[in-house]
């Protein structure tokens, strides 16, 4: 269980909206809060024995409670060059404006087999943020009289345009991917975040970029239980994540290397316990 180092009989986490005190997210910044020392450790047990983070050269997002901002790889400049941003953001987007790129839940720089790279982390607190569910078509709003205004068509053409280009660049991951490894169905229409993590995952090793891609299960996260039923132990975490991913993922692509190009991926499954302080768990 990660012990906070800061007292908690304040909540640490009452400057945040309410969504982003409780599940998952809260558990996030609370896993990057601390010394630099501290936090650098945490993240390498996460990542071990594939990756290691240094508090003295590498960089994450969120950095806990003081600057809790999700890492978007397309904008964030810790994270990489800017020639290899302005590579995976054409390569996702063909319009930029009004557009993003994924979130992160937590991101890193680290080493890996010896070469800098990243760390990138998926996480969930209970069983329904895993979702099948596919990217929306992008349209048009409906109800106000801007919306049928020009500006009102432009975004709703360029949202159509970014949802084609993203569609096409899994297409590409997954055709890629399976001349690597059979059983690859990265897509839009169903399974997205899943998809779009392992098709971004793909791209960056593609570029040279080493990853190692955890999904991670925050256990006993009893305050979502309105939501859905909390991840009760590392084995039936473990287990979802393979059964979400059958299908779209080989059963062998989770712990073990994927060579793309030379660089290596991997995909993980790991699990935390993670306590919310008592104001924000009640």
């Amino acid at each position: 269980m990660l012990n906070i180092a800061a007292p908690l009989s304040v909540d640490p986490l009452a400057g945040l909206p309410q969504k982003e005190r409780r599940g998952s997210r809260a558990r996030c910044i609370l896993f990057t809060n601390g010394s630099d020392e501290a936090v650098a450790n945490q993240l390498s047990r996460l990542a071990w024995p594939f990756a290691t983070i240094d508090s003295n050269r590498h960089r994450w997002m969120p950095r806990g409670i003081a600057h809790p901002k999700e890492a978007k790889l397309g904008d964030a400049l810790s994270f990489l060059s800017d020639e290899h941003r302005e590579a995976v953001t054409g390569w996702w987007l063909a319009v930029r404006k009004h557009a993003n790129t994924p979130n992160w839940d937590i991101a890193s720089t680290a080493t890996i087999d010896g070469v800098e790279g990243l760390m990138l982390v998926e996480a969930k607190a209970h069983s329904k943020e895993i979702k099948t569910d596919g990217k929306p078509a992008g349209r048009k709003s409906a109800g106000t009289k801007a919306d049928t205004s020009s500006v009102g068509t432009a975004n709703s053409d360029n949202s159509a345009r970014n949802h084609e280009h993203i569609a096409t660049a899994c297409r590409e991951a997954s055709t890629a991917l399976n001349g690597v490894l059979p059983g690859w169905a990265l897509t839009i229409e169903s399974h997205y975040q899943l998809c779009n993590r392992f098709a971004w995952t793909w791209k960056l090793a593609s570029l040279g970029i080493p990853v190692v891609l955890v999904y991670l299960g925050f256990l006993h996260a009893e305050e979502m239980r309105d939501q859905g039923l909390p991840l009760d132990s590392a084995e039936n975490w473990d287990r979802l994540v393979r059964d979400h991913s059958h299908g779209i993922v080989p059963p062998s692509a989770w712990d073990r290397v994927i060579s793309i190009q030379g660089t290596p991926v991997r995909a993980v499954i790991r699990s935390r316990e993670v306590e919310l302080p008592d104001a924000t768990a009640s």
